[in-house]
């Protein structure tokens, strides 16, 4: 699937400003502390948040793409019915949950694991994923 150079522009410009607004959020609030945070189970649909945050993109029109751009090292999020996005991050003990997470684009799952806040960033650890 050829992209469109004006779209691969701001895709790569949200993928940029997203880790930069991520890495900034969490290490200007210190320390995520670990292993006092309770696991909880998240439904929604796996979004590349790069074309997500750059365009809107989402649902399954956008899940060839989305999948390629997962694999390709774009940042992935979890969109609810509600309409909260966290971002999905891989555990530091075990990455194959956060890898497996990756097939799914587009589609409904259920992520389990802990979810941390800062600076206005919610995040999912993936420690489980399960497509429904």
């Amino acid at each position: 699937m050829k992209l469109n150079p004006r779209y691969a522009i701001l895709t790569a410009i949200a993928a940029v400003g997203l880790i930069v607004l991520t890495s900034t959020a969490l290490f200007a609030a210190g320390p995520m502390p670990m292993g006092k945070e309770k696991s909880v189970t998240v439904k929604g649909e796996i979004l590349d948040m790069a074309c997500y945050l750059g365009h809107g993109a989402m649902g399954k029109k956008h899940q060839e793409c989305a999948l390629m751009c997962l694999k390709g090292g774009q940042p992935m999020g979890l969109r609810t019915a509600d309409g909260k996005v966290y971002l999905l991050v891989a555990s530091h003990k075990d990455a194959k949950p956060f890898d497996e997470a990756k097939n799914y684009a587009a589609d409904q799952v259920e992520v389990t694991g802990p979810v941390f806040e800062r600076s206005g960033i919610s995040a999912i650890e993936v420690d489980a994923v399960k497509k429904m």
